[in-house]
């Protein structure tokens, strides 16, 4: 991809000429967008046929192996909503439609560079050695479900919006000034990037040369507040040039396109480059949390124009154009999915046992008195009702 001072062809168009990619009508209609500066980039249209000279031909091997992870999340995802409305499982915060997003940022990163995910990132923690049994263990309120896997270099997942992208913007400035030849990727919702401290994460990026890449999941709501109540321009990639960041817009839900971004932004990253923003736009389908009710906000209508850019559709065609995938295999793919997720379940209701004597520990180095008080009523509570 060209460097952000050098515009493509396409660029040198005006906005109404060219959109960006994902624009459709509904909540990306772009008020006040100057492309001039901004890259864009989309490699698979809507119906999966590949925009002229751009595809870039990636080993067959590693095609089935990014469908396989998209269809994987997605199975992982639809059995975790079911799970938490059976009682079976804490809040869960599901991504479906986001799949690209998920595993295009995360495709190219090595066992030595560093990702810093938010809390919608499970199908990117898969890709990074995070079994699922794990992940659900972490949102069924497990302790030991938190730490990443041994070997993996993850930070724990953020909930409390865009506090991560600092702390990874400093991990990645020490990983600069220790001659550290590898990069972070961190993501975050067009929610958290009216976080102040997101601002202040690019600008030391900048400043410092930082080598990492920052991946805006633009899903179009930040909870039940759409990008054009937050946002006086919602082309938030522009965001990223008053700090000095090179910056492009890329269609969310067409995984080469996300993939292509993210390789040439940590290629970059690792060498010395600086900082990249990029800004992935797509669409939250489903629910916020499963303590969401998106109904009363929005209408379904909006969500029924995205179902036509579903991203494993999309890469679906494409594969099944380069011979890659028929529709018989598609649906062997989905029923392996299926069951490795069923598998992980077995396992997770296997080993992830309540203690529930343990509520009080790990709180203070030496317990208040009060709270000594409440912990042995607690405990004589238990023992009445039988609990171990």
């Amino acid at each position: 991809m060209p460097e952000a001072n050098q515009p493509t062809r396409a660029e040198q168009n005006t906005p109404s000429e060219v959109p960006p990619p994902g624009h459709i009508d509904g909540p990306f209609d772009s008020r006040s967008i100057d492309l001039g500066r901004i890259e864009s980039l989309q490699v698979l249209d809507e119906h999966g046929q590949v925009e002229d000279g751009l595809d870039p031909k990636y080993d067959d091997e590693t095609l089935l192996k990014v469908h396989r992870a998209m269809v994987l999340t997605r199975a992982f995802d639809a059995r975790m909503l079911a799970m938490q409305r059976q009682g079976q499982m804490g809040t869960f915060a599901p991504n479906l439609g986001q799949e690209a997003c998920m595993i295009g940022q995360v495709w190219s990163l090595g066992p030595d560079d560093w990702f810093a995910p938010s809390y919608r990132s499970f199908g990117a923690q898969i890709w990074r050695g995070w079994s699922m049994e794990h992940l659900m263990r972490l949102w069924a309120g497990y302790h030991s479900g938190f730490p990443p896997p041994d070997g993996v270099k993850d930070l724990p997942f953020s909930i409390v919006i865009g506090s991560h992208v600092l702390p990874s913007v400093g991990l990645a400035m020490a990983m600069r000034r220790a001659q550290d030849a590898h990069c972070a990727v961190v993501n975050f919702g067009d929610g958290a990037f009216s976080q102040g401290s997101v601002s202040e994460a690019l600008n030391f990026a900048a400043v410092e040369q930082a080598p990492i890449v920052f991946v805006c999941e633009n899903n179009g709501w930040a909870i039940s507040t759409p990008i054009d109540k937050q946002s006086g321009n919602d082309v938030l990639a522009t965001r990223g040039l008053g700090f000095g960041v090179r910056s492009l817009r890329v269609d969310g839900n067409d995984i080469l396109a996300m993939m292509m971004a993210t390789q040439e932004a940590c290629r970059r990253a690792r060498e010395g480059q600086g900082p990249t923003l990029i800004e992935a736009v797509t669409y939250r389908m489903s629910l916020h949390t499963t303590a969401d009710d998106p109904s009363v906000y929005r209408d379904e209508s909006l969500v029924d124009a995205w179902k036509n850019r579903c991203p494993i559709a999309r890469f679906e065609t494409y594969l099944a154009n380069r011979n890659l995938l028929s529709s018989e295999q598609a649906d062997q793919v989905r029923a392996a999915c299926e069951q490795e997720v069923l598998d992980a379940r077995t396992q997770f209701r296997e080993t992830a046992v309540a203690e529930p004597r343990q509520i009080f520990d790990h709180l203070y180095a030496e317990m208040p008195d009060e709270l000594e008080e409440q912990r042995l009523e607690y405990l004589r509570r238990l023992d009445r009702k039988g609990v171990k």
